[in-house]
């Protein structure tokens, strides 16, 4: 590329000697041919020999331009041919001279068309930086630091991944909430070329902590001044990014831009693009010091080995501590700091173009940097109305945001070609499994979807939860998706300890999902729900890993396996956190059986009390789940015993026994090749029998499902053939498993099998 660009400047050099240098010799005859103001005439035709002014001097100067001047046609004719030459065969020349490729010449996979159309415009080709090889490392660093901002952070990679040729290399500064959210989402997104390490933030809060902030960004917004203590030795630059960060080109472009630098210039920032600093913004307002409107440091180019040199540690904290004796606090974290370090410095700067940081914060200046919305770069949200910020092409801002929003990260799993990536054992043992079957099998997908790694971002909303100290609590654990997300709401409703959710959305649906949270009061008031979104990825339903993410992230020692479609009894909660006491669940192998009912009708006076639930079972506005269509999955819960039962007792397992129980959080978990309807909640029961857990009903104890439409899956059982028999399939090969794994015992499920 850098090759192309040169020979182009040399092309427009030439054709500028071309066009201009006989212009400017025809206009110095023009003018040579003036005396006194007068024409005077170059015709041989029209001289006057005779006349005073026609001297021999004149003559032979007259002839000597014109030699000239056919010399200079000539040297013209030649160059011009020289250039048509080398214009037809000059991109082949260069292409097969060149030692490497460039990352600016190739881009990867579908994602070509769009990504054009966001960057149309931006520059030409030889005036960018210097082109970035095809394989080399990018590496970015980022403060994260909670739920929020591990949601912005996603929709920071998606951008940057959309755009991005070459391999990345993302340094996390994370406290322990979004080391755990980004380490899941990261393993089980699975982005080839792309490596995560992370940083305990906790651990430098010593290091900033002495520094009163008053910025929203609290101690973490301070942390960006000690990355090059933090980050590994050997990294000589990295390029550090706000949360609030958009990409609308390839960040090669601006990791390019480090070869611009020169003599002591270490970092790399963009003009402040508000009166901040000018400290014109309102009556005594007094900003820290700054060199002119100041810079923003939403995004920075740090050159870590000569800042090191340097000593940036020394020279900041020395500078921070003088400007609080009179300061006596930050307003904006970091960028406070770093401004009055460059005001002492200002040859540590290397100002970037404004496009590199279109700030829109209140008070912005933003619109006079650029000319046209296609020439931006990178669109930085740092005012705490985000979205709501006022800019005249706030539109298109917000419609870009909300673009990477809601794009399906699984189509950014694709490979860099010719770029080598770094072993991965989870994705080699995923590859190997998958070569493993046959799929010229009829029930190939059913099998495929048992490995499917699906992208998993836990804690979607804020989480907040201690557990009772007295080791009694009990988690309510559901999975749901879009089509059941009016249930949470009454769920809250009817309890109010802890619950873990797991839901099954595309990226679209998650930010509707978030908005419908956001306004409701009821969940919004909720800080123990811990709400975990499993992506959408292949043609089933994935029931039993949507239980299994629940179940794993739940901080109670005990959980309540239900269904979303299930209202518990009022005061179920406390009621469970007693009898886990009086059963002895802590140390016994237990599941305590809730006993589960149904109605037909939508709108249901919900029974306060068993004596109430009784007398509307007697009516007929409730029965005994699924009593008409699926008998066996809950008759040996012997519900006419329990309608007299004052005490616990026990049943016995029967096949296609699917109670919904109380359990240890060490059980075992759902087994996954069971996706879709059927047979998910039946081999998990199984399971408990084999290894020898009691059922043991609660006799106060109550759940009532609530009508919905039938879902997708179901229906498919019904109406597909070939599903039912994929379904028989897994089980009998579940069976197999079983016997093979628990022996003798389970020889049982076999013939219970057999016999109904």
């Amino acid at each position: 590329m850098l090759g192309i660009c040169r020979g182009r400047r040399k092309f427009l050099a030439a054709s500028l000697t071309v066009l201009f240098v006989p212009a400017i010799t025809w206009i110095y005859l023009f003018a040579g041919s003036f005396e006194d103001g007068k024409p005077v005439s170059l015709s041989p035709l029209e001289s006057q020999p005779h006349s005073p002014r026609y001297t021999a001097s004149s003559q032979r100067e007259r002839e000597s331009l014109e030699v000239r001047m056919r010399e200079v046609e000539e040297e013209n004719r030649v160059l011009r041919k020289q250039l048509s030459l080398a214009q037809s065969r000059g991109p082949a020349h260069h292409r097969g001279n060149r030692s490497k490729t460039y990352s600016m010449e190739e881009g990867t996979g579908d994602s070509e068309s769009l990504r054009a159309g966001i960057v149309a415009g931006n520059s030409s080709e030889c005036g960018q930086q210097p082109a970035v090889e095809k394989c080399e490392t990018i590496h970015v660093a980022i403060v994260c630091a909670g739920y929020n901002a591990s949601r912005d952070v996603v929709t920071l990679v998606k951008s940057v991944l959309f755009h991005r040729r070459n391999p990345l290399h993302f340094h996390l500064i994370a406290d322990a909430i979004a080391k755990q959210i980004l380490a899941t989402l990261f393993q089980t997104w699975m982005v080839p070329a792309v490596r995560i390490d992370f940083y305990d933030a906790d651990e430098l809060k010593s290091e900033v902590s002495w520094i009163p902030n008053k910025h929203y960004s609290g101690i973490y917004g301070l942390m960006k001044l000690v990355l090059t203590k933090t980050l590994p030795s050997n990294l000589e630059r990295v390029i550090v990014l706000d949360t609030d960060i958009t990409f609308a080109t390839d960040i090669a472009e601006l990791w390019a831009v480090f070869h611009k630098f020169k003599g002591q210039q270490v970092l790399g920032l963009v003009e402040n693009q508000s009166d901040w600093y000018l400290g014109n913004l309102w009556k005594n307002h007094r900003p820290w010091p700054a060199l002119g409107r100041g810079y923003n440091t939403g995004v920075i180019l740090l050159l870590l080995d000569k800042l090191r040199k340097m000593k940036w540690e020394q020279m900041w904290r020395l500078t921070a501590e003088r400007e609080l004796m009179s300061m006596l606090s930050t307003s904006l974290a970091d960028q406070d700091i770093f401004n009055a370090v460059i005001k002492q410095n200002p040859f540590l700067v290397y100002q970037l173009p404004c496009f590199w940081n279109v700030q829109l914060s209140d008070h912005t200046r933003s619109e006079q940097c650029y000319r046209d919305v296609s020439d931006l770069k990178v669109i930085h949200w740092n005012s705490p109305k985000k979205l709501r910020v006022k800019n005249k092409h706030v539109e298109f801002f917000r419609n870009l945001y909300l673009t990477f929003l809601e794009y399906d990260g699984n189509l950014l799993r694709r490979e860099l070609f010719g770029c080598p990536s770094e072993a991965d054992v989870n994705s080699e043992n995923l590859q190997k499994q998958l070569s493993e079957l046959d799929e010229d099998d009829l029930c190939y997908e059913f099998r495929r979807e048992r490995f499917t790694v699906h992208r998993t971002h836990l804690y979607f909303l804020h989480y907040e939860y201690e557990p009772a100290s007295d080791n009694t609590d009990v988690t309510l654990v559901a999975q749901l998706s879009m089509d059941r997300l009016q249930m949470l709401e009454a769920i809250c409703k009817h309890w109010e300890g802890p619950i873990s959710l797991a839901l099954y959305l595309s990226d679209a649906e998650a930010q509707q999902f978030l908005r419908y949270a956001q306004g409701s009061e009821v969940l919004m008031s909720r800080h123990n729900v811990g709400y975990h979104i499993v992506y959408k990825e292949g043609q089933f339903y994935p029931v039993n890993l949507l239980r299994n993410v629940a179940m794993k992230h739940i901080s109670t020692p005990y959980m309540f396996l239900s269904d979303i479609d299930f209202l518990p009894m009022y005061g179920l909660y406390e009621y469970l956190r007693k009898s886990v006491i009086q059963l002895d669940l802590a140390n016994t192998k237990k599941a305590l059986i809730v006993p589960a009912f149904e109605t037909l009708r939508y709108r249901l006076s919900f029974p306060k009390s068993k004596a109430e639930l009784l007398s509307m079972l007697d009516m007929g506005t409730l029965f005994t789940f699924r009593y008409h269509v699926w008998t066996k999955g809950h008759a040996p819960t012997n519900f006419a015993k329990w309608r007299t039962a004052t005490t616990p007792y026990r049943v016995e397992w029967e096949a296609d026994f699917e109670p919904y129980v109380v359990v240890r959080k060490d059980c075992p978990e759902y087994d996954r090749r069971f996706v879709g309807f059927g047979w998910n909640k039946v081999a998990h029961i199984m399971e408990l029998d084999a290894q020898e857990y009691e059922f043991t009903v609660l006799p106060n104890a109550y759940m009532i499902h609530m009508p919905h439409a039938p879902s997708f899956d179901i229906t498919k059982f019904r109406s597909n053939k070939q599903y039912r028999i994929c379904l028989k399939t897994l089980k009998e090969e579940f069976q197999q498993d079983m016997s093979r794994h628990y022996g003798f015992a389970a020889l049982k499920y076999l013939t219970a099998e057999n016999n109904s």
